[in-house]
Order: C-alpha cells, then structure tokens, then sequence
C-alpha cells in the first residue's frame, strides 16, 4: 500500500502520543493507496499489547466501508521492541488474511516504521511506500 507523509506522521504521532502503552489503529484505502487513518483506543492500556473493543472495531470497518474504501492495513506500535511482528501478532493476523501489518518501533524512542504481510503464520517485509 503506498502512504502519504501525512498519514504517517499521524500514525507517529499516535505512538508517540499513547507511550508508554502501545497505540493502535486502522488504515483505510482506495486500492492500494491509504485514504485514512483512523486512531482507536487501545482497551489493553498496555506497553505489551494492544485491543481494540469489538463495538469499535466493527463501527471503524462499517465506517470504511460505508466510503467506499476496504480495510488495508491495521497499525500498532512496540513500546520496547524493534517494530517486528511478535508472536502475539502473528496469531492475531491468522484472523486477518491480505492485511498489511504497519509496526511502529519506540524502542530507541524515535519512531522506526515497518509493515509485513502474515499470511499462514509466515512473516513477509512489504516497503513502507510514501506516495508522493
């Protein structure tokens, strides 16, 4: 998916917003391109993991669909660790399939981004594509 500077920066600025806990959110496109980037609240208020409620999480994907964009992304952040998929993470995404995984990495506390595809438990690194 290709993102702009903006859309980043927002999802950044969650993390560095919601440290020490991690933050989360949802990333919505047109294609492949992100359209939106929608923040939730991280119901875990934990440095370790995230949750998002189910209320809020189907409200998000109604709402992405009410535009007529498809989910494409679900973000998060590692507060003490390299933004690389945990084990948490890779059997939360078994529930997820053709969703990219955007990780925002605090540990040296500037803001590293990655993103992967986890497809049957297989972790994929997809490049972070800033759209001009």
């Amino acid at each position: 998916m290709q993102i702009s500077a903006e859309h980043l920066e927002l999802i950044t600025e969650h993390a560095l917003r919601d440290a020490p806990d991690e933050c989360c959110g949802l990333i919505a496109v047109n294609g492949d391109v992100v359209t939106r980037v929608l923040p939730a609240v991280n119901e875990a208020h934990s440095p370790l993991r995230f949750e998002i409620s189910g209320k809020a999480l189907l409200s998000m994907i109604d709402d992405i669909e009410d535009a007529g964009e498809e989910l494409g992304g679900i973000y998060h952040s590692h507060t003490r660790s390299a933004p690389y998929p945990s084990q948490t993470d890779i059997n939360f995404a078994a529930g997820w399939p053709g969703i990219e995984w955007l990780i925002v990495g605090m540990k040296t506390g500037q803001p590293e981004v990655k993103s992967y595809l986890i497809e049957d438990g297989q972790v994929s690194d997809v490049p972070v594509a800033i759209a001009g």
